[in-house]
C-alpha cells in the first residue's frame, strides 16, 4: 500500500502572483514544525490566496480558519513568537512574497477558553504590534519581512494572563489598493498557543474581526506609488502596551489541557501524531499491528497540510518494515519499538522581536510614520541611516582585518565587497562593520556563498 503514490498526495502548485502563506511558528527560536498549531487553508491550489473580502469570516484566521487544528503549542510568559511566510508552503522553492506586494504588518491575539474550538470570528481581538511605512528606512513592513527571509518576530506582552490564545499574523499588500474597485490583499493566519504565565492581565479594549477595518478605510485605499507618500495610518486599533493600555484582572489558567501530543507519539506531520503500534508476540498480533499501522498511514496523508507529507512517507516505511517482519515469520515486535522517527527540525536564526525595545511606549504601533524607528536593532537588514555603508549592499566599505565575535574571527572582504565568512548575531552575513560587531560565533551558523534576492544569506 504505497499511499504516497496515490492521487491525494500533495502536488507542487505554482503559486499565483507570488502570494504567500504563514506556514511555521517558532517559539523562543524553537521550530514547532511546519503547519503545527497553525490554522491553514486546506486547498493546495489556493493555499497562498489572500483574503479580499474585508467583511468575510476569513479575515479572522484565513480560509478554513474557523476550524481549529488538534495541536496547541506551549509558550512561556513573554515568549518571542516568530512567524514564517513562504510563497511555496512546502518550501520546495525559496521565496517569501513578491517584492511588489508592499504594505503594513500586524499581530493580534485573542484570549479564549479553547484554542481548538474557538471559531476565531467576532470580538475579543487585541493588537500587540503593527508597523506601516518606515520613512527612515524607506521601506514598508512587508519589505522588511522579505529582507528577513520571511520571518517576523514579536514578543508576547509580559503581563498577559496564562491560558489559551489565538495569535493572528497579518501582512497587507497594497499594490492594488488604489485601483477601481480597490483590492487590498490580506495574508492572515492564526497559531494556537497556550501561554504559561502567572500574570493576571488582559486588555480591556478589544475589536471584532471581521469589523476592525472596512473597504472604505484610508489605510486600505492608500497608494504606495506616490513618490512622496503622506504619513500612513495602520488599520485597526492601537497596539496594547503593558502598564499603559486599559486592562482588566482575571484568574490565569495554569494547566494546559488541550492540544498536547498523545502518549507514545513517535512521529508527527503537521498536526497529525503517530503513536507506536501495540506490541505483539504471535502472527495474529503482527498482522493486526501491520493493519493498524497502514490505517494510521492513511490518516497521515488524509490530514497532511499544504506544507507537505514528507513524514507520512517515514510512517509508511515503518509499516512496510512491520509487514515484512510478519511475512518473514518474525512475530516479536514491533521493530525498534518506541523509536522517535520525527526528523530534527531545521534550525533558523530568527530576527529580534520587532516590539522588544518598547516597554513603556510603542514606536511600531504609532498611527503615523515614526520619527526615529528602531530599525538597527529590530531589523538587522536595514541599519540606521547614520551608517553610510549600510544603505548600499553593492558598495560597502569593509575592513579586511576587522575582528568579530568572542573568537576574534576575521571578517574577510575587500573594499566594495561583502564580508565573506562572517555571520552576525542575528544570522545575516555582514555587509558593514555594524554587522561584524554584532558577534560572529559558530552557534550563529556560517555564511555560505548563496545569493538570494540580491543579497548574501547565512545559515
Amino acid at each position: 500500500m504505497h499511499y504516497s503514490k496515490l492521487a491525494y498526495a500533495l502536488v507542487a502548485i505554482q503559486p499565483v502572483a507570488a502570494h504567500t502563506a504563514f506556514t511555521t511558528l517558532f517559539i523562543n527560536d524553537v521550530n514547532q514544525g511546519d503547519a503545527t498549531c497553525i490554522r491553514m487553508f486546506h486547498d493546495p491550489q489556493r493555499a497562498t490566496d489572500p483574503v479580499n473580502d474585508l467583511s468575510s469570516q476569513d479575515m479572522a484566521c484565513g480560509f478554513d480558519g474557523t476550524v481549529g487544528v488538534s495541536r496547541v503549542c506551549s509558550a512561556q510568559q513573554n515568549s518571542k513568537l516568530t512567524f514564517e511566510y513562504r510563497i511555496w508552503p512546502d518550501a520546495s522553492q525559496p521565496g517569501t512574497l513578491d517584492p511588489s506586494h508592499k504594505g503594513p504588518c500586524a499581530v493580534y491575539m485573542k484570549s479564549t477558553g479553547s484554542a481548538i474550538s474557538d471559531k476565531a470570528t467576532g470580538d475579543g481581538w487585541f493588537k500587540i504590534w503593527d508597523e506601516g511605512y518606515d520613512a527612515a528606512a524607506g521601506k514598508w513592513c512587508t519589505e522588511k519581512v522579505i529582507d528577513n527571509e520571511g520571518l517576523l518576530s514579536v514578543k508576547v506582552p509580559e503581563d498577559l494572563a496564562g491560558g489559551n490564545y489565538l495569535v493572528r499574523s497579518e501582512l497587507i499588500s497594497l499594490q492594488q489598493a488604489d485601483k477601481s474597485p480597490p483590492n487590498p490583499q490580506f495574508y492572515v493566519g492564526c497559531a494556537q498557543i497556550f501561554l504559561e504565565s502567572k500574570a493576571t492581565t488582559l486588555p480591556q479594549d478589544t475589536v471584532s474581526i471581521p469589523g476592525y477595518v472596512t473597504i472604505n478605510d484610508p489605510s486600505v485605499l492608500f497608494s504606495i506609488y506616490d513618490p512622496k507618500p503622506k504619513p500612513y495610518t495602520t488599520p485597526g486599533p492601537p497596539a496594547y502596551q503593558p502598564g499603559v493600555s486599559a486592562s482588566t484582572q482575571v484568574t490565569p489558567v495554569t494547566q494546559q489541557t488541550e492540544g498536547l501530543l498523545p502518549a507514545g507519539t513517535v512521529l508527527t506531520n503537521g498536526n497529525w501524531a503517530g503513536t507506536e503500534v501495540k506490541s505483539y508476540t504471535n502472527e495474529k498480533g503482527c498482522n493486526e499491528a501491520a493493519a493498524d499501522c497502514w490505517k494510521e498511514s492513511q490518516s497521515c496523508y488524509d490530514t497532511a497540510p499544504v506544507t507537505g507529507h514528507a513524514n507520512c512517507e517515514i510512517w509508511e516505511a515503518k509499516c512496510e518494515s512491520i509487514r515484512s517482519a510478519c511475512d518473514s515469520n518474525s512475530f516479536q515486535g514491533p521493530p525498534n519499538a518506541g523509536e522517535m522517527l520525527t526528523p530534527a527540525l531545521k534550525k533558523v536564526i530568527t530576527p529580534a522581536a520587532v516590539n522588544e525595545r518598547s516597554s513603556s511606549s510603542s514606536a511600531s504601533s504609532a498611527k503615523s510614520v515614526p520619527a526615529n524607528p528602531p530599525v538597527a536593532e529590530n531589523q538587522p537588514t536595514a541599519p540606521p541611516p547614520s551608517d553610510p555603508d549600510a544603505t548600499s549592499p553593492t558598495h560597502v566599505e569593509t575592513d579586511k582585518t576587522a575582528e568579530c565575535g568572542e573568537g576574534k574571527q576575521k571578517c574577510e572582504g575587500e573594499i566594495g565587497d561583502l564580508f565573506g565568512s562572517c555571520c552576525s548575531a542575528h544570522g545575516w552575513c555582514g555587509r558593514t562593520k555594524n554587522h561584524c560587531g554584532s558577534g560572529c560565533q559558530s552557534a550563529f551558523g556560517e555564511c555560505r556563498q548563496v545569493k538570494r534576492e540580491g543579497r548574501w544569506i547565512g545559515r
